[in-house]
């Protein structure tokens, strides 16, 4: 892997994802409320983009959008090689969201019953790895994310920390060239914080890969490359910046 281009041939700062004139309407009793209000979106692969904004501007329904998680009323989402991403059948958006995407939420969504490496391994079994590869690479993953001595344990036996930890090695496996994080930060300490948010900045630096991340915690901005605020639907500023080399402690 060259130092221009991610395992996928991309090359960094090339856009990955583009969104133009994005609407999104709930109904609510007898009238609608939009959500989305033609909002216009792009990542670069090898970026970590912070969508910052309160609770209801519509940041966790433009994450939705752009994956292929919810369709939008209006607008278009040119991912990767998918020209018009919902112009696709739901079977191709679900393969999409499968080989290209990698999510990270607040809730870890982790199996109760699976050992950390089973958590990774299942994902890359829907990927069509053989049972070989998958060990493998998960047990890769967890080390990377520093659970390389927690392969086995199950959900009940870890920290906070921990657990998105695992759902951070789940995404990574994948080599996704898009990741997704909600509001990966919120459900942790400072310390456990930092390493999810450094994580995802090496899988930017490091692989390539666009990381956009759904955040209303201001410490999260000294990781960004990249600060778009949004409220009440729309986009009010989008800023470019250095990530700060030695980031001040996320401490509570």
């Amino acid at each position: 892997m060259s130092a221009r281009a991610n395992h996928n041939g991309h090359k960094l700062g090339e856009k990955a994802i583009e969104a133009k004139g994005l609407v999104k309407r709930f109904k609510t009793g007898r009238s609608f409320v939009e959500v989305l209000k033609s909002v216009d979106f792009d990542a670069c692969h090898g970026d970590v983009t912070m969508v910052m904004g309160p609770s209801g501007s519509g940041k966790s329904t433009l994450i939705a959008a752009l994956s292929g998680l919810l369709k939008p009323d209006e607008g278009k989402v040119r991912a990767l090689e998918a020209d018009d991403l919902w112009r696709l059948s739901n079977g191709r958006i679900d393969k999409f969201r499968l080989d290209h995407c990698g999510f990270i939420f607040q809730g870890f969504n982790l199996f109760p019953a699976l050992t950390a490496r089973q958590q990774v391994m299942t994902a890359l079994h829907y990927q069509g790895a053989s049972k070989a590869e998958a060990h493998a690479r998960a047990q890769a993953a967890l080390e990377e994310v520093g659970l390389g001595t927690k392969v086995n344990q199950r959900p009940s036996e870890m920290s906070g920390g921990e657990k998105q930890r695992v759902a951070i090695a789940r995404a990574l496996a994948k080599n996704p060239n898009l990741i997704f994080a909600d509001e990966p930060t919120s459900a942790l300490d400072g310390e456990n914080g930092q390493v999810v948010i450094r994580l995802l900045r090496r899988a930017a630096t490091e692989r390539g890969a666009a990381v956009i991340c759904v955040t209303h915690d201001p410490r999260l901005e000294a990781y960004a490359d990249r600060v778009i605020h949004i409220e009440d639907g729309r986009i009010l500023d989008d800023v470019r910046r250095t990530p700060d080399a030695n980031p001040a402690p996320l401490s509570h």
